[in-house]
């Protein structure tokens, strides 16, 4: 075997483990939808975005002081805050307030957009240049998922809607930024850091909350907090931005055209919900849509 027979099966055991590691990451993140719906059964909606991010930071920063990390050189610091800002409390917030007026199905379908979104965004950030094959099928879904929004809404955008696309817009920078800075450092540390710099934010927005919004405890409200907290808001993100280092922001973001799919299997199977027969549809297109765009050379 010769040495550039060897580079080449690194590379491809590399790409492989990368695009297994944001594969994870997707299934981790199909849970949050339900996950939120449940924590929004004992907690209010800005309750719930405040102390996610709370238990978050708690946990991260133990990780961070155990680990003994330095904290990140000057120049990183807008690319975290831009995380903190759209990923930890922009984009809980903005799918919470719209998760109590939307179901969790539809919620799920039409954030299909945002692999869309992290993708463009990324090209500016990280100098990616995807092939037209690549933005022929991620152009493809995500034109798909806005019809879906459009005729589940009758041709009238809903306050949800705006949540939602207000939502995938500043996660979509989180996501890109992330996805950069993770290869100068490790993905854990990138999320961490990031829960770490919102903790303000999340602390001073838990306070206020809590006495305005009423509390009730059940065990489906504290399975969703726990989840949301130390999964959705920071080990998906671990394996995510992981993934993203490995292979591509732009490449791993298309791999989050399934993740509606998984949330409406979650919907069904976990919250009695009735899923529109239109829905199925849409979400396969979609995930059809990620064969093109990991086919295509970048």
């Amino acid at each position: 075997m010769t040495l550039e027979d060897s580079a080449t099966r690194f590379q491809w055991i590399a790409a492989n483990r990368g695009t297994a590691l944001a594969a994870l990451g997707v299934f981790s993140f199909s849970f949050s939808f339900p996950a939120t719906d449940w924590a929004l059964d004992g907690f209010g909606p800005w309750t719930t975005t405040g102390l996610r991010g709370v238990l978050a930071a708690l946990v991260a920063g133990i990780c961070l002081s155990v680990s003994r990390v330095p904290i990140p050189q000057r120049r990183h610091w807008p690319g975290l805050l831009t995380v903190a800002a759209g990923c930890v409390i922009g984009f809980p917030l903005l799918t919470t307030l719209a998760l109590r007026t939307s179901s969790t199905a539809h919620s799920a379908v039409v954030i299909g957009v945002l692999p869309l979104a992290t993708a463009t965004i990324a090209v500016t950030l990280t100098g990616e240049r995807p092939s037209r094959l690549f933005w022929c099928g991620a152009l493809a879904g995500a034109v798909t998922v806005i019809g879906f929004a459009l005729q589940q809404s009758h041709g009238r955008p809903t306050v949800a809607d705006a949540y939602l696309f207000a939502a995938l817009l500043v996660c979509a920078a989180g996501y890109a930024q992330g996805g950069r800075l993770s290869r100068h450092l490790p993905g854990w540390q990138v999320i961490a850091w990031a829960v770490v710099a919102a903790l303000p934010v999340t602390a001073v927005t838990t306070v206020l909350a809590l006495p305005s919004e009423p509390v009730h405890l059940t065990g489906k409200a504290l399975t969703g907090m726990v989840y949301i907290a130390a999964i959705s808001q920071f080990a998906g993100f671990v394996l995510w931005y992981r993934g993203m280092a490995a292979i591509g922001v732009a490449r791993a973001s298309q791999l989050q055209l399934a993740q509606p799919l998984i949330t409406l299997l979650w919907s069904v199977l976990l919250m009695g919900e009735r899923v529109s027969p239109i829905a199925p549809v849409t979400a396969v297109i979609v995930v059809l849509c990620i064969a093109v765009t990991q086919r295509a050379r970048g």
